[in-house]
C-alpha cells in the first residue's frame, strides 16, 4: 500500500487561503482543491467518523459531539472510546487487505481503544483533590512518555479554553513527526485544531485572524515537508468551515418558560434534570437535538419551535432520514439554525443561580457544547486563581463569562455559502473543483492507499 497522510486543518475553508497562508497558497499551484458538501451535523466527531467509515451518521451512530443516553438519562459529550463508532473504519479494512498495513491516529476523535496501531489523544489526569492536570493518552502506552519527554507535557490548556493557542497544534505536529519516524505507519491521520479558536471567537475577520492563519500555515508546511521526504501521498482537508454568527438561541430557556424542563436546586445553584424533563435540548453549535420524554408534549414543542427566529429546519424522525441522521441516538426532533444563528445549552434564567460548571471549562459536565469557554471574564481574576494554585490553596478556575453574544463564528448548519464549505486538497488534478459528498472522502483516502 502507498504511504498516505491525512492532515485535518480544522475550520479551513477556501475563503481563508490567501496572503495570510503563503505556504497553502503556493501549495495549491498544480494541485486540486475540492469542496465537500457539509454533513448534518457539520461538527467534529460526526464528520471525522464519516470520513473514516464512508458511512453517514445514521449508519456509524455519531450524531454529534454528544447526545442524550436514554438508558443512563445523562447527556454525554466528548466521550473517547472508538467503540462508539458503529461502522468499520478504513484502517480495519486495510488490515484485512494487507497484514503489513499500519495506522497512526494523532488526535482524531474517538481515539481510545481503537484498532489503529498507534494513537495519541488528549486525556487530563483528574486528581483526588479535584485538580485537573494536563496529560494525554496513547497506544502503545509508552509512546506518551516518549513524546512528553521530548516535547514537554501535552499543553492541554492551550488545546481548549481561554488559553487555546498554536502551542497545542505545534505539539501535535511535532508528535506526529516523531511517531512517523519511530513507526513509519502506512496511513496517518493528524488533527490540527488551531483555527477553531480564532474563527469561533472572531468569525472570518481577517484583521483579527491573519496571525493565526500564518501560524497554522507554518505547521502545515512543516508536516508537508516531512511527508514529502517520506514520499507519502498527502491529503489536506477540513471538517467544516466557520461562518459569522450574531444570534445565539437559548432553546432550553424557552422550553423552561413553557414548563417542559425539570430543574433541581443544589447548594443554591440550578441543575438541569434531563431524565425528569418532559422535553429538553442538547445544543451542539448550529444543530440541536430535542429529546422528548413525554410524547404528549410533542405537538407543543413543534409549535414553540415554529415561532423561534433563527431556526432553519425542524426534522422529525422521518424527515431526518433525508439528511442521514435518523439514528436512535439522535433527538426525537433535530433542529438546524440558519447561517447567522447557533444554539446555547443555557437553561437558567438568572446568572446568579447558574450551575458552578457554567463558569469553568468543563466539556463533560455541561449538557451541550459551550464555545464561550474560549473567553475569559478577567485576566486579573485568572491571575489570582493561579496564585492560589501556586500557594497550595484550593481554587476553582471560574473565569468563563456567561455572555453568548461574545461568539462570532459557528458551524454545523447546511445553510452556508460555498466559501464556508470544508475543503479537500490533493495531488490528483482530475475533475478540478468538484463538489464531493462527505462519504466520498473515504474513497479518496482508499484510492491513495491503493496507489
Amino acid at each position: 500500500m502507498k504511504k498516505t497522510v491525512v492532515i485535518d486543518i480544522v475550520g479551513l475553508s477556501s475563503n481563508l487561503i490567501g496572503d495570510s497562508t503563503p505556504f497553502l497558497k503556493q501549495y495549491l499551484q498544480g494541485r486540486n482543491l475540492s469542496h465537500i458538501q457539509p454533513v448534518l451535523p457539520a461538527v467534529t466527531t460526526s464528520v471525522q467518523s464519516t470520513y473514516i467509515t464512508g458511512k453517514w451518521p445514521n449508519q456509524h451512530g455519531i450524531v454529534g459531539n454528544g447526545w442524550y443516553d436514554r438508558v443512563d438519562c445523562e447527556v454525554k459529550f466528548w466521550k473517547q472510546t472508538n467503540k462508539l463508532v458503529l461502522a468499520e473504519k478504513i484502517w480495519e479494512r486495510a488490515k484485512k487487505e494487507d497484514p503489513a498495513f499500519t495506522c497512526a491516529t494523532m488526535f482524531w476523535w474517538y481515539n481510545m481503544y481503537t484498532a489503529a496501531d498507534y494513537s495519541v489523544t488528549p486525556r487530563p489526569n483528574y486528581l483526588a483533590d479535584g485538580r485537573k492536570m494536563p496529560d494525554c493518552y496513547s497506544h502503545p502506552a509508552e509512546l506518551r512518555d516518549e513524546l512528553q519527554a521530548k516535547l514537554g507535557q501535552f499543553p492541554l490548556f492551550q488545546f481548549w479554553g481561554p488559553g487555546a493557542n498554536i502551542k497545542s497544534s505545534r505539539w501535535i505536529a511535532d508528535a506526529s513527526i516523531i511517531t512517523d519516524e519511530k513507526y513509519n505507519p502506512t496511513l496517518t491521520f493528524i488533527y490540527l485544531p488551531h483555527l477553531d479558536y480564532c474563527l469561533q471567537k472572531f468569525g472570518p475577520d481577517m484583521a483579527k485572524i491573519s496571525s493565526d492563519l500564518l501560524e497554522i500555515d507554518k505547521e502545515v508546511e512543516k508536516l508537508v515537508m516531512h511527508y514529502e521526504k517520506q514520499h507519502a501521498s498527502i491529503i489536506l482537508l477540513s471538517e467544516y468551515g466557520i461562518a459569522p454568527v450574531n444570534n445565539p438561541i437559548h432553546l432550553n430557556r424557552l422550553f423552561r418558560q413553557h414548563g417542559l424542563l425539570q430543574i433541581r436546586t443544589e447548594r443554591g445553584l440550578e441543575l438541569l434534570d434531563p431524565g425528569a424533563s418532559k422535553a429538553f435540548v442538547v445544543a451542539d453549535h448550529q444543530v440541536a437535538h430535542i429529546y422528548i420524554n413525554d410524547a404528549s408534549v410533542t405537538e407543543q414543542v413543534k409549535h414553540i419551535l415554529k415561532d423561534v427566529p433563527g431556526i432553519s429546519k425542524v426534522l422529525d424522525r422521518s424527515q431526518q432520514a433525508a439528511y442521514h441522521i435518523d439514528h436512535e441516538r439522535a433527538g426525537d426532533l433535530v433542529v438546524m439554525a440558519d447561517e447567522k444563528s447557533w444554539f446555547t445549552y443555557y437553561f437558567w434564567l438568572n446568572d446568579a443561580v447558574a450551575p458552578d460548571y457554567a463558569r469553568v471549562v468543563d466539556i463533560h459536565k455541561k449538557p451541550g457544547y459551550d464555545p464561550v469557554e474560549m473567553f475569559m471574564t478577567s485576566k486579573a481574576r485568572a491571575g489570582y486563581k493561579l496564585l492560589r494554585k501556586k500557594a497550595g490553596f484550593r481554587y476553582v478556575m471560574d473565569v468563563i463569562p456567561l455572555d453568548a453574544t461574545l461568539v462570532k463564528g459557528s458551524h454545523g448548519s447546511l445553510d452556508v455559502g460555498k466559501e464556508y464549505y470544508p475543503v479537500l486538497i490533493t495531488e490528483n488534478t482530475e475533475n478540478p473543483g468538484a463538489l464531493l459528498e462527505a462519504t466520498e472522502v473515504y474513497d479518496v483516502i482508499w484510492r491513495s492507499l491503493m496507489g
